[in-house]
């Protein structure tokens, strides 16, 4: 997510996941006013006030839209872990936000819901909601998190096949459900969050661009226009 003022993350208690925050700003405040939210390969259990919402991995930029009044509360999952606490493929969720009670019963989304509404700490209270969501799911796949971590370090889509013993078919069938997506389409999400933290970094943009795999500056600039709809300089600038 691009920063704003009062966008806020700390360490979640859940490893790998990040527990963010987001109060009400005036009349459209909270989750329509959180910014940009950019492709990253994650996925997030949200809270407002009456609704537990999950948002599925995006191809593309997310704009929130108005009317959305906050506070929310969210935790962003490792990619390939949440469809495994969520029962549901990724890619049914891609570029999508859904009520989680499309996808646990009503009864039991209605009960979680009141009590974090109640709870004096929500985001707190959403958190223990995702440790036990963890707890009650089956343990996290390693050949998922090693296909995360390859891609992640930047290494080709040929070669974390290779090292995690899957051909082509297999690997892109497995990331589907893990991810929302095939292993170059992650590939090429983590590409742009590891060069735009290089660039925010204060790294010039055509030795970000050498460093994360692009072919020159140019192929940067198009790819971020691409997944985040913005020039390069405009993200920067936020």
């Amino acid at each position: 997510m691009e920063p704003s003022a009062s966008y806020q993350e700390r360490a979640c208690r859940l490893p790998g996941a990040v527990l963010w925050t987001k109060p009400a700003l005036g009349r459209t405040g909270g989750y329509a006013s959180a910014g940009l939210v950019l492709p990253d390969g994650c996925m997030d259990l949200l809270w407002t006030e009456g609704r537990l919402l999950v948002a599925g991995p995006d191809t593309r930029a997310f704009h929130p839209g108005p009317g959305l009044r906050g506070p929310w509360a969210g935790v962003r999952f490792r990619p390939g872990t949440a469809p495994a606490l969520l029962g549901v493929p990724a890619h049914e969720l891609r570029d999508r936000r859904v009520e989680l009670a499309d996808l646990r019963p009503a009864a039991e989304v209605r009960r979680l819901t009141g009590h974090i509404d109640a709870a004096p700490d929500p985001a707190a209270a959403l958190e223990a909601l995702a440790l036990r969501l963890a707890a009650d799911a089956q343990p996290e796949d390693p050949l998922i998190r090693a296909v995360a971590a390859s891609l992640a370090a930047g290494r080709s889509v040929a070669a974390t096949a290779e090292t995690v013993g899957l051909g082509a078919r297999q690997l892109h069938r497995r990331s589907l459900a893990a991810f929302g997506y095939g292993p170059k389409t992650l590939a090429r999400i983590l590409r742009l969050q590891r060069a735009l933290a290089l660039a925010r970094s204060g790294v010039p943009q055509a030795e970000t661009a050498a460093r994360t795999g692009y072919a020159d500056q140019a192929h940067l600039a198009r790819d971020v226009r691409e997944l985040a709809g913005l020039p390069l300089t405009a993200l920067l600038s936020s």
